[in-house]
């Protein structure tokens, strides 16, 4: 696994060290001139690699008070928040920045300018230092386009700004550019990036570096959001072509550099090096070697608690279970081929069901053992696991099944933001919004067609022939919650097409309590049930009583969370921030 460790401006790798001799030697190490560092490619590289390790995403987005996952925002998981009770003060979406730190959006845009002005001061041969700053750019496009999806405009900041002095503080002070030109400065940003970037790096040591796929591939999901309802609501032609061109130039990159559906959708997590999937990708490791260790979390976290150290994050919904088709592509109940029962829930399901769900009775290879059954249900009232999951199931997705239960914590499996399947769906939602609905079904085909679902005599894998625009968009929409589900995208989606209302609000998401029988269950069932028939446990033997997991509250979204308060607290600090009108100011983030 590729790891771009953290670095800080001098040498301390000893795979450095000559080069940190000749250039440092006899050189007080308290006051480096940049000059001396950027006039070396070794020492420029390890300071971009600082700057991909302060900026790669490493797995699942948190939002708002607390910090929740974005998967408890949406129908995929629950949990409380302040978002969906409705109750959001005009301070607690701080993601803007109101305090000088290293670690929020305008601080890491500030080291990104500073790399970008010195290295342009250097006397790097041209090819290089625009090599060198192409990667950069990425990064600030992504980190901008984290702040414009969030709260629309904001001030562009495109070099370093002085940070002592009166003077220097009124410099600061600049105006929210319009969310038109932020868009526009983060797509500029990324055509630097595919004007200078390889479309694949040659050398193994290179994986997970920014290519040219890579840079339009976000691209083509920032224009996708711009072409959506949340920043389009009049459904402008001339923006879904926009998104539609940038999203063909990035399949059209792709394809022509070896990236392509991985051949399977489960185990295309656990391919690292030329993952032929991966496009976007955070390496981890567990190495104790030549780089520093850099765990990825989110296998530890998802996993149930007792096999692993923590675990038993990102719960699925009953509405995320049921919103699985059949194996023949169709709704449950929508199909004529294979009938659903919720008693039998797991019948007959898409097979990217199993690969994603983990239900009572499933067998779930973990920890080394292939054998692995869970069970989920409750006896006498008492749950027969050591900690129950709330919601009655577990996430399997990216769940890696061979470390010793000791060793999970350490988890090097690669965390993969953009997937060549979003480039293929965010190519059909597109052409979708041009009417190119032959091309959209040309996407979900092959989506489908590697998810495993049956072509059926019309070779159309379930899909209503035929379609409306309107009726692709929302194919595409479901098609993103299965294929994506628990990867951080579904809130964005529902977001994106100003759906939370219409799909959570006023309701509760339910979770399912599976209790064993209090008669007729046989004697020794807690012994033979790993042989035991499921579908005859599930009709003869257990019991599902649904639940609300929301108890305090009905979900309520405000459609001003469409666009998030510039923070009162940055507005102090700023006077020529001016507050969105959807929070009583006079910004429109629409135009």
């Amino acid at each position: 696994m590729k790891l771009f460790p953290k670095i800080v401006a001098v040498c301390c790798s000893s795979l450095v060290l000559t080069s940190c001799m000749e250039v440092l030697d006899k050189t007080d190490l308290g006051s480096t001139s940049g000059a001396l560092i950027f006039n070396d490619s070794t020492l420029t590289q390890m300071n971009l690699d600082f700057v991909y390790d302060q900026n790669l995403p490493t797995g699942i987005a948190t939002l708002g008070p607390g910090n929740p996952s974005v998967t408890t925002l949406s129908d995929e998981s629950f949990g409380e928040s302040k978002l969906l009770e409705g109750s959001l003060l005009i301070n607690e979406v701080g993601d803007f920045g109101t305090a000088l730190s290293a670690t929020n959006n305008y601080g890491k845009i500030r080291v990104i300018n500073m790399f970008l002005s010195d290295v342009n001061a250097g006397s790097l041969p041209q090819y290089t230092k625009n090599k060198l700053r192409a990667q950069a750019q990425f990064f600030r496009a992504w980190r901008y386009f984290d702040l414009v999806r969030l709260y629309g405009g904001v001030p562009l900041v495109l070099t370093p700004l002085a940070a002592v002095g009166v003077e220097a503080r009124d410099k600061a002070f600049l105006p929210r550019n319009s969310t038109t030109e932020s868009f526009a400065s983060i797509v500029k940003d990324l055509d630097s990036t595919i004007a200078s970037v390889p479309g694949r790096w040659s050398s193994s040591a290179d994986w997970g570096r920014i290519t040219k796929g890579t840079a339009a591939a976000l691209k083509g999901r920032v224009l996708l959001t711009a072409a959506s309802p949340q920043f389009n609501p009049g459904d402008a032609v001339a923006k879904w072509q926009t998104a539609y061109d940038a999203n063909k130039q990035a399949f059209d990159l792709l394809t022509a550099n070896g990236y392509g559906l991985h051949a399977s959708f489960d185990q295309l997590w656990f391919q690292e090096v030329n993952n032929p999937e991966a496009v976007f990708v955070t390496g981890f490791n567990t190495s104790t070697g030549d780089q520093t260790r850099k765990n990825n979390g989110y296998d530890n976290a998802t996993r149930p608690s007792y096999t692993g150290t923590s675990g038993g994050s990102n719960q699925p919904s009953w509405e995320m279970v049921k919103a699985f088709p059949m194996l023949d592509g169709k709704k449950p109940g929508e199909s004529t081929k294979y009938a659903y029962t919720d008693q039998l829930f797991y019948k007959n399901r898409d097979p990217r069901f199993n690969k994603t769900i983990a239900y009572n009775g499933v067998n779930w290879p973990l920890n080394g053992n292939n054998s692995y059954k869970l069970w989920t249900y409750f006896a006498g009232g008492k749950t027969v696991e050591p900690r129950a999951t709330n919601t009655g199931f577990y996430t399997r997705k990216a769940v890696n099944p061979t470390p010793a239960i000791g060793d999970v914590q350490f988890s090097g499996t690669d965390w993969i933001e953009i997937r060549f399947a979003e480039v293929l769906l965010n190519l059909a939602e597109s052409a979708v919004g041009i009417n190119k609905l032959d091309e959209a079904y040309t996407q979900l085909k092959a989506i489908r067609k590697r998810a495993g679902i049956e072509a059926g005599t019309d070779g159309l894998y379930g899909l209503k022939a035929n379609m409306t625009r309107a009726e692709l968009f929302s194919a595409i929409l479901d098609e993103r919650q299965i294929e994506f589900a628990f990867e951080g995208k579904r809130f964005w989606d529902l977001r994106r097409w100003k759906l939370i209302e219409k799909t959570l609000n006023g309701t509760r998401r339910t979770g399912v309590t599976i209790s064993l029988k209090t008669t007729g269950v046989p004697a020794d069932f807690a012994t033979t049930r790993d042989n035991i028939n499921l579908d005859l446990a599930y009709t003869n033997y257990f019991t599902l009583e649904f639940k609300p997991l929301d108890t305090k509250y009905a979900i309520n979204w405000k459609p001003e969370y469409y666009f998030f308060a510039i923070p009162q607290s940055a507005i102090d600090n700023n006077p020529k921030l001016i507050q969105n009108t959807t929070w009583g100011g006079a910004f429109d983030p629409l135009k």
